[in-house]
């Protein structure tokens, strides 16, 4: 081989390194940044006895406990479904299941918007069973089961992507040999496949219940914007800024933003104290 063939290897520029570095920075402080900042400036700006007049206005109050009402509705039963939906992907063989997972990430694919007005069109007072529905006396347009059912479609996803990749790569060989040894099924499942993947369903419920409680287009149309009843929080924000009462929204938009940082943090702790075990699991 010819001294030509052989190149060193390649080393970029630092003014390239730097220049990225500071794109990144500028993008994050101009896109991220100045708005989390401009969100908690207008909240205290007009000092915090006019911040917490706007946090205990018996509305705002009304849709907190909706929104911690749905999401701890709709987490849960996404948790679930993504356990057993990547439990079916990841360990078993079965018609459809290229479908199933096109299904899963659906939601991702479609404004949430639409998949409000599939509500209505299903469940409205004009919709396929909204007729039947109201002759047995049972609502779901304009009332929190409408908003939860919206929420959980939304929030489908997220546990189970979480799940499938990780435990794809995990392979189905401590369920095997688990169920040589005796384990059954459900034995299999608590003490073999949860405990390989309880840091990724901590990750996928953390990102669930996130989405859940941030989610504005679905639950805005299925809701009805009722104020004090069937308006969550960011519904809230919205009525409370077309109502020109700034300094209330943008209190009810600190809190929001206030649990999107704790999310942010506890993500952190999360692979920063389980970073080893989530790259061995992964890599098993």
């Amino acid at each position: 081989m010819s001294k030509r063939s052989i190149s060193p290897a390649r080393r970029d520029p630092p003014w390239l390194a730097g220049g990225l570095v500071a794109l990144a920075l500028v993008y994050m402080a101009v896109v991220l940044l100045l708005p989390l900042f401009t969100v908690f400036f207008e909240a205290l700006r007009r000092g915090a006895e006019a911040y917490f007049t706007g946090v205990r206005d018996p509305d705002v109050v009304s849709a907190i406990q909706l929104t911690l009402l749905v999401a701890a509705i709709a987490v849960p039963l996404n948790t679930v479904f993504g356990v057993a939906a990547a439990w079916a992907i990841t360990k078993f063989e079965f018609w459809g299941k290229s479908a199933l997972v096109t299904l899963i990430d659906l939601p991702f694919s479609i404004s949430p918007v639409v998949s409000g007005l599939v509500f209505v069109l299903l469940y409205g007072a004009h919709g396929w069973f909204g007729p039947t529905l109201d002759a047995l006396g049972i609502k779901v347009i304009f009332t929190v089961t409408g908003i939860v059912l919206a929420t959980t479609l939304v929030t489908l996803p997220f546990v189970a992507r979480e799940l499938i990749p990780l435990m794809q790569a995990q392979g189905s060989d401590e369920e095997a040999a688990a169920a040589t040894l005796g384990a059954g099924l459900w034995r299999t499942l608590f003490f073999v496949t949860l405990p390989n993947v309880k840091w990724a369903l901590m990750y996928g419920v953390l990102l669930c219940t996130a989405r859940a409680m941030g989610e504005f287009g679905a639950v805005a149309v299925v809701s009805g914007l009722i104020r004090g009843k069937t308006a969550t929080m960011p519904l809230q924000v919205d009525i409370l800024y077309n109502e020109y009462n700034f300094a209330a929204a943008f209190a009810v938009a600190s809190l929001l933003a206030l649990f999107a940082l704790v999310t942010l943090v506890a993500k952190s702790v999360l692979e920063a104290s389980f970073a080893d075990e989530l790259a061995a699991q992964r890599w098993r």
